[in-house]
């Protein structure tokens, strides 16, 4: 299992498009991938999930992943939360 802290550069204020790529690109791996800020925790490849969640640029996360492709997963996730699109 992979843990990491990651600051959000996504411009995902009141844009539902950068968190569906997230989840895109979550899905692509068959580890489980959950994110957390708080006492809030989602599923990374639940798309309702992700937009409960409210990702917003400058947000640090949690980012969890647990799987047998957990590292590969982990920095495309890092990749994704890190692009200012």
């Amino acid at each position: 299992m992979l843990t990491k802290n990651i600051t959000v550069e996504l411009p995902t204020d009141h844009e539902s498009r950068p968190v569906a790529l997230l989840v895109q690109v979550a899905s692509q791996y068959e580890s489980v991938i959950h994110m957390e800020n708080g006492s809030v925790r989602a599923n990374a490849k639940s798309i309702m999930g992700m937009m409960a969640f409210g990702l917003r640029k400058g947000m640090e996360v949690r980012v969890t992943v647990d799987g047998k492709d957990e590292a590969d997963a982990m920095a495309a996730i890092e990749k994704q939360l890190g692009r200012a699109c």
